[in-house]
């Protein structure tokens, strides 16, 4: 079937975003060192914002919280006010950052944007993602846009439904395997995955075999429109 539309992940797919993570945990282990190893740190905060993400969310916010809630646990409630500033001030300088895009993201965009329809699938909090696609400067390349609390198989049909499509036209683009590989073709879909070496390590997912037989996979954003032109002649 031809394609009708290609869909683009936002966070490490288009631009930078689990850098800043990383640089703001960076940050947070020294901040903590007094309580604790800089590793043990991360490693409890790690599972917080694990834990933390079905009540709060994907973000900035939830991190932030997760934040908090580790640096309480391990000062057994002694929190400082000078330590409660000092990790807003990691959240604020998250949020306020400029959105740097990889190589190639906008040269795809604009290119793919000519020949089909294309689709921006982002999770996490609306407000934090709706700046980052204004500032990133790439949304008038989009047909679709779509901020959602989380990516399953039932929020891609939702989404397909919404707008009309059929999952054999539908391709998807992005970093992680457990949201933008896995679910679309667990509804028929097809997926392109380029890894990202900073993913955060819940956005991995084991390869099953029809993962393994059901994907294509890209060295990076620059090879996708070679890809699509051959796809689009099959």
């Amino acid at each position: 079937m031809k394609l009708e539309v290609v869909a683009f992940d936002a966070d490490d797919t288009l631009w930078h975003n689990e850098t800043l993570y990383l640089d703001a945990k960076g940050r947070y282990g020294e901040l903590l060192s007094p309580y604790q190893e800089p590793g043990k740190v991360l490693q409890i905060l790690d599972e917080n914002e694990y834990q933390n993400v079905s009540i709060y969310g994907y973000g900035t916010k939830s991190f932030v919280l997760s934040m908090i809630e580790t640096a309480i646990e391990l000062s057994g409630g002694d929190i400082t006010g000078h330590l409660m500033r000092e990790i807003l001030a990691i959240g604020r300088q998250m949020l306020s950052g400029e959105v740097q895009l990889f190589e190639y993201a906008e040269q795809v965009v604009a290119e793919l944007s000519a020949g089909h329809p294309l689709m921006l699938i982002t999770k996490g909090d609306a407000i934090e993602q709706g700046r980052k696609i204004e500032k990133s400067g790439l949304a008038r390349y989009f047909h679709y846009i779509e901020i959602v609390a989380d990516k399953t198989a039932e929020v891609y049909r939702t989404i397909l439904r919404r707008y009309g499509l059929d999952a054999a036209g539908f391709l998807m683009v992005g970093n992680s395997l457990r949201s933008d590989i896995l679910p679309v073709l667990e509804i028929g879909g097809q997926a392109v995955y380029i890894p990202y070496e900073h993913t955060w390590i819940h956005e991995l997912a084991v390869e099953s075999e029809i993962a393994k037989n059901g994907y294509y996979e890209l060295e990076h954003l620059g090879q996708l429109p070679a890809l699509i032109e051959k796809l689009s002649r099959m």
